[in-house]
């Protein structure tokens, strides 16, 4: 068993050798139809308005990174079982608004509404 394991380690590609776009696409192309659509339109929000992030994988997510720090990310509903995926922000993001602010947007559908709210989000993130 343990040799088994170790040529499964072998022959899949580490994901530091894998260009971050191609590795978060694939992501996406694993996630359920609802999911990848929202994951696809969140990938095209962050590009458009944060065009100097760049894409990963960060603990199996979708990820946004700013000179090796995650950002943002995307988190599909069924990464945890839960009833909507979310949009989430690392610490490193610059959304601090005095002591309290959301770090984690749920996501039930992407209207017009939630894709300005979440371009000025990725905006302020990065800024």
């Amino acid at each position: 068993m343990k040799n088994t394991i170790q040529n499964k380690r072998k022959t899949r590609p580490r994901a530091d050798k894998v260009d971050g776009e191609t590795a978060v696409f694939e992501k996406l192309a694993e996630m359920s139809e609802q999911d990848r659509a929202m994951g696809e339109r969140i990938h095209e929000i962050v590009k458009t308005n944060a065009p100097d992030l760049t894409p990963r994988l960060w603990y199996g997510m979708p990820a946004y990174a700013k000179d090796g720090n995650v950002i943002c990310f995307f988190q599909n509903s069924q990464k945890f079982k839960t009833r909507y995926s979310t949009l989430g922000f690392s610490d490193k993001a610059n959304l601090d608004e005095g002591n309290l602010w959301p770090t984690s947007y749920a996501l039930m559908e992407l209207t017009d509404h939630e894709v300005a709210i979440i371009a000025a989000l990725v905006k302020k993130a990065v800024s």
